[in-house]
């Protein structure tokens, strides 16, 4: 049964998309990872606050002006928020990052903040990230389980869409390179898609990763040399991920390079999967870091001008085969 949104988050969402009602978005609320980035560059332990939000500002000012919308955070991001060319705002409310010695990456919220001071902000939608494996020890998925609940609780009050990010990681020592835990990867998205999909969690609209390891996929631009599956199997394990749910599906690039996300993007659309979208984040501007860093923010702005609209460019001439948001299954706008 379809579920009936409510005006506000069928507004955000209608504010998120493009004219089609695909989310063409570009994710900038990277934090601890742009930090480290730019520290190993500009060669400091702890560059200053000012350079990230500069680096953040450049991108939302270039990127959004042919992105349908962009993803800033809120402890970085609220002065690029007023740069995005009247474009839709994803604001990420999780605090960024997990602490090593706490394998179990426990997730809290960014302090001070709330769904509805999100919205208050000029937000058009929540997104979270909470890292997610069904192999982790019960009482660690318990614990995220019910911080997710409370945050679509939220977010249901002040009618705002939430958009749910979970990510796998390794729990077994193997390293998330691994053919090992690639081998891992399709049961540990699937079942996480069945998981939360469920209605007492309150998502609107997933990110979520591809669920295999494209440099294991033989007769594919990124094989690496060895084989797990072939393009036939990465496309159905691909549409069996997809088949677990009825919601809106937009897809990250999950660090990888534009020409990996494009091929990745690609045979989704081959596979013949509805998906609505992408949240596209270092696949478009990670390449700028080392430019910032060395040359300065004018030659970053050139950059991105050049290169960094071309990787939009590129990812938006794939989503011209991706559905609109309002066509997924369990959405009844």
């Amino acid at each position: 049964m379809p579920t009936s949104l409510t005006p506000g988050k069928i507004a955000g969402l209608n504010a998120v998309s493009d004219s089609r009602g695909v989310i063409a978005a570009v994710a900038m609320d990277q934090r601890g990872l742009l930090k480290n980035m730019l520290a190993r560059e500009l060669g400091l332990a702890d560059p200053p606050v000012e350079k990230i939000s500069e680096f953040k500002q450049l991108v939302a000012r270039t990127l959004t002006k042919e992105a349908s919308s962009i993803l800033l955070d809120i402890e970085y991001g609220l002065e690029a928020t007023r740069h995005i060319h009247g474009k839709g705002l994803l604001m990420a409310y999780e605090h960024a990052g997990y602490s090593p010695d706490k394998p179990e990456r426990l997730p809290s919220l960014f302090e001070g903040w709330s769904a509805l001071r999100i919205k208050e902000a000029g937000a058009n939608a929540v997104k979270i990230l909470v890292y997610y494996t069904p192999f982790e020890k019960e009482w660690v998925n318990d614990r995220k389980k019910a911080w997710i609940e409370r945050i679509g609780a939220e977010c249901r009050a002040v009618d705002i869409p939430f958009f749910l990010e979970f990510l796998g990681y390794d729990v077994h020592g193997e390293g998330e390179a691994s053919l090992e835990y690639a081998r891992r990867k399709p049961e540990i998205v699937l079942r996480s898609i069945e998981e939360f999909t469920k209605n007492r969690y309150g998502a609107d609209v997933f990110k979520v990763e591809i669920p295999i390891q494209m440099a294991f996929v033989e007769g594919t631009r990124a094989f690496k040399g060895q084989k797990l599956h072939t393009r036939a199997e990465a496309m159905e394990i691909t549409r069996a991920a997809v088949a677990l749910t009825g919601k809106p599906i937009v897809y990250l690039s999950a660090g990888v390079s534009s020409d990996v996300f494009i091929e990745t993007l690609e045979l989704a659309v081959e596979s013949g999967v509805h998906f609505h979208g992408v949240l596209g984040g270092r696949a478009t501007w990670q390449d700028g870091v080392p430019v910032y860093a060395r040359h300065g923010a004018a030659a970053l702005e050139d950059w991105l001008n050049t290169k960094g609209l071309q990787n939009v460019r590129d990812i938006n001439n794939v989503l011209k085969s991706a559905y609109p948001w309002h066509e997924a299954r369990s959405v009844q706008a």
